[in-house]
């Protein structure tokens, strides 16, 4: 499956290997971690919550990963999301992309992640010590997407 929306933890290694496996000719791996930031504007945070609308999302991710094989010769790509309550330094998020080159291997990675912050359909909550806030949308992640049109 190329994309999973999940609840448990995900072991990187494991899945890169998988990747690269199902491609012989696969010349590079290229990956992206995401993890639970311990701060937010300067307030340390406890825990995120990920909500998500399930199928619309797994759906919005596999249209993602088609728009990226439509722009680079990549073999496969695979994206992980979890979603529910994580701690801190918890991993959220694993982006891996096979290629038969780096660069488009780097470049469709990218692709996949800057897309992911702004059309997937996700919503994640902070906990802290000042309460609980909904993370809005940062002007950084469309600035990312835009640079891909």
């Amino acid at each position: 499956m190329p994309v999973r929306v999940q609840t448990q933890d995900f072991d990187v290694g494991s899945e890169i290997s998988c990747l690269h496996k199902s491609c012989q000719i696969t010349g590079a791996v290229v990956s992206f971690v995401g993890y639970v930031r311990d701060l937010s504007d300067n307030v340390a945070i406890s825990q995120l919550t990920l909500e998500h609308y399930p199928e619309m999302t797994e759906k919005a991710l596999e249209n993602i990963i088609q728009q990226a094989k439509s722009r680079w010769p990549i073999f496969d790509a695979l994206v992980i999301h979890r979603v529910g309550t994580l701690k801190v330094c918890e991993q959220i998020v694993l982006v891996a992309v096979s290629a038969a080159h780096r660069g488009d291997a780097f470049k469709a990675c990218e692709f996949i992640m800057d897309y992911l912050k702004t059309e997937a359909p996700f919503w994640k909550k902070e906990t802290s010590s000042k309460g609980e806030f909904w993370v809005e949308a940062k002007d950084s992640d469309e600035l990312a997407r835009e640079k891909w049109q």
